[in-house]
């Protein structure tokens, strides 16, 4: 049964490119106001693809952009919940994008290497579309897919999901399923699948602090009047000491050790220095001094400041001394880490370094708990089994960096395990210029999961 799947992938691959194509053209750009049209009309377009294949698709109205929603029962089989988005980020700078950004193209990067080159080739329409053609190829070749299926594609992941957890608490009941599957993550390299099993939490703050009440000139009040930018400076170098740790008092509680057994797994991974920061000019970890790379980047909490702004910053000089300056902090938090906590903390840290006569406003942005799945939940088994008979490559288990803090909201809200399966690349240049999606991802990422679909069935997948 599943070959017979699967040979429809391999020689359907050029109509699956030619919808793919249609979709990318849509410039869905969900933070720009002028492209909303486009967002509803890039909704109307997977609505019509879905509703074409025999789903019952609707396009359902948010606070934001519209969601499409489709379901396909199968009574007595296990029923999934599948989730992407069909917005995209901004394309600038434009000029330095090779070809036009929705206008796709297949290129070749070197010998035997083609990618899809556009906005949204891979995040996240290509791999939206990898399920839906997989869905599309066993419904062509066996007239239904082995599970029951609930479709949710939202158009406001870029703009952090505005509205969409509203949305699900009040269409909880629509939603009801035994597991979550994203297709938004990557692999270990062009050879290897991964599922990710593990999210990092969110904190958000930005602090700014204000000493006199204006531009002062610095010749006449230097020496004298209070530099917020220093101020600014010493809060932000406070936050980690010499080994790399963070400061903000009660930071790791909640953060759990690693199994030595898996540590030894991600050893093996081979994860250096000198090739993972080496593709960005560096080449020494910055984080704890007593952690593994593999492990900075993806299973210990962090903190990052990600702007500071003060002062004179165009062209040329001027000598001032600033009344204001402000930065924008993020926490990456792990395990059982309390984001309300944290914040609190950081908020007290923060005021403890203020001036008596120099003030300090706090804004709040959010945040999210970490994510972590149980490493016997039954639909990763067989994800894994899946994948490793498709890719012939034991598939890897590991955590990622980043935070979908959507899929918080399919376990808070929805009491949902999500299984994180995605097929995009390092240098797939996301929120990028020239944004690409392997040739080799879209192909075996249709047929990855129309292996996975096989295993949740009740099928081998292989």
């Amino acid at each position: 049964m599943i070959d017979k799947v699967l040979g429809d992938i391999d020689t359907d691959l050029d109509n699956s490119l030619g919808r793919l194509f249609d979709w990318l053209r849509i410039p869905s750009i969900s933070t720009d106001p002028a492209h909303a049209p486009d967002c509803r009309r890039a909704a109307e377009w997977v609505r019509g693809d879905l509703a074409a294949m025999g789903f019952q698709a609707s396009v359902r109205e948010t606070s934001f952009h519209p969601v499409v929603l489709a379901h396909l029962p199968k009574p007595g089989a296990p029923h999934v919940l599948f989730y992407g988005h069909y917005d995209v980020q901004p394309v600038d700078p434009l000029d330095q994008w090779e070809s036009p950004p929705f206008e796709p193209s297949l290129v070749e990067l070197a010998p035997g290497r083609r990618v899809i080159r556009g906005r949204g080739a891979c995040d996240d329409k290509g791999q939206v579309m990898t399920f839906i053609e997989a869905c599309r190829a066993w419904k062509a070749t066996e007239g239904g897919i082995p599970v029951g299926l609930t479709i949710l594609i939202e158009g406001a992941e870029e703009n952090g999901s505005k509205g969409l957890p509203e949305w699900l608490a009040a269409n909880r009941d629509e939603l009801k399923a035994d597991c979550a599957l994203v297709c938004d993550t990557g692999m270990w390299d062009r050879d290897t699948p991964l599922i990710t099993t593990s999210l990092r939490g969110l904190v958000y703050r930005e602090i700014k602090v204000r000493c006199a009440d204006r531009d002062l000139h610095s010749g006449m009040f230097g020496g004298g009047a209070r530099n917020p930018i220093h101020v600014l400076a010493k809060i932000i170098a406070d936050l980690h000491d010499e080994n790399g740790r963070v400061t903000v008092p009660g930071f790791y509680d909640g953060v759990p050790e690693t199994p030595p057994e898996i540590l030894a797994q991600w050893r093996g991974l081979g994860l250096e220095p000198e090739t993972f920061l080496g593709q960005v000019g560096l080449s020494i970890p910055a984080g704890e001094r007593d952690r593994m790379l593999i492990e900075q980047i993806q299973s210990r909490p962090t903190c990052d400041a990600n702007g500071i702004f003060g002062g004179y910053t165009g062209i040329g000089s001027k000598t001032v001394i600033a009344g204001e300056a402000s930065a924008k902090i993020s926490f990456r938090l792990v395990g059982d880490q309390d984001p309300d906590r944290i914040s609190e903390a950081f908020d007290a840290f923060v005021k403890a370094r203020i001036p008596q006569d120099c003030s300090v406003e706090i804004i709040n942005y959010g945040g999210s708990r970490a994510i972590r799945l149980p490493f016997d939940m039954p639909a990763l088994a067989k994800a894994k089994a899946a994948l490793t008979a498709e890719w012939g490559r034991e598939a890897v288990m590991i955590g990622s960096g980043g935070s979908i803090p959507i899929v918080g909201d399919f376990k808070s809200t929805l009491g949902l395990d999500t299984v994180l399966v995605g097929f995009g690349l390092d240098d797939d240049r996301v929120h990028s210029p020239n944004e690409k999606y392997d040739l080799s991802s879209f192909h075996k990422g249709m047929r990855s999961w129309a292996r996975i679909l096989d295993a949740l069935g009740g099928g081998q997948g292989a």
